[in-house]
């Protein structure tokens, strides 16, 4: 038998992170690169992006974009693809929650939403996916939510386009899976990032998040680790169309 443990083995991918400037996005491109990966990292925030590179060294990149910005794609491909050759391993984990109440959501708080947090995936996956079909190897990795399932105060856009990334990384990977590109998803439960910032602020909020997890307490940026090389790697070459929830059991209460 081989070494399982050449089975997360990165060296020789390249991998594509958008948010990547903080959060889990940023901890993704550390976790990747430390397996052997190279990393283009991808957010908006240039000064942020220059921070996660010099952490991780030479074998990080990054491209400064809008990814919701369709008419910009054709251009973000080449930027992506110019440090280390096409990406084939791509993470999405840039995504925004404007936390409007039903009442009270307008038009450009949803638009912005499913934009970025739905509409964004597919379109970039879809510029990419023909070097990994190419290849036949590939890992695209998108991000749900506990609101892919669960209904929260104020997240009705958000709520929508994470119930979305279910079906969409269902349908990437019947579409995309025959060419060896698998589609999975990770749902985090509350993790400390920018987008909870408010929830952790709030000590009883956060001390009752916990509480609703099996294991009894919130997300560590380190618990995405072994998930995210699971499903970037080939120990997971027969793994596709599912959403791993990464949420202590929150979901399972």
């Amino acid at each position: 038998m081989a070494d399982p443990r050449a089975l997360f083995d990165l060296t020789g991918r390249t991998a594509c992170i958008t948010g990547a400037s903080s959060g889990l996005g940023r901890r993704a491109a550390i976790a990747l690169a430390a397996a052997g990966a190279q990393v283009v990292a991808v957010a908006r925030r240039a000064e942020a992006l220059e921070s996660v590179c010099a952490e991780i060294g030479p074998s990080a990149a990054y491209a400064v974009a809008d990814v919701a910005d369709r008419s910009a794609l054709e251009t973000l491909r080449d930027t992506v693809t110019a440090p280390f050759g096409a990406p084939d391993i791509l993470i999405h984990a840039a995504g925004v929650n404007t936390r409007q109440p039903a009442d009270e959501v307008t038009a450009e708080g949803w638009d912005q939403t499913i934009a970025l947090n739905l509409s964004a995936p597919f379109f970039l996956s879809q510029a990419l996916v023909p070097t990994m079909r190419d290849r036949g190897w590939g890992r695209i990795v998108n991000f749900a939510s506990l609101q892919t399932t669960r209904a929260f105060p104020g997240g009705i856009a958000y709520g929508a386009s994470k119930g979305g990334i279910a079906q969409l990384t269902r349908a990437m990977a019947e579409a995309w899976s025959p060419f060896g590109i698998t589609a999975n998803a990770i749902g985090p439960g509350f993790f400390p990032t920018e987008l909870t910032q408010a929830v952790f602020e709030d000590g009883d909020r956060a001390a009752r998040n916990a509480a609703q997890t099996c294991i009894g307490r919130n997300g560590r940026l380190e618990d995405m680790d072994g998930p995210l090389l699971f499903l970037c790697s080939d120990a997971s070459a027969y793994v596709t169309g599912q959403v791993l929830m990464v949420d202590g059991g929150f979901t399972a209460k």
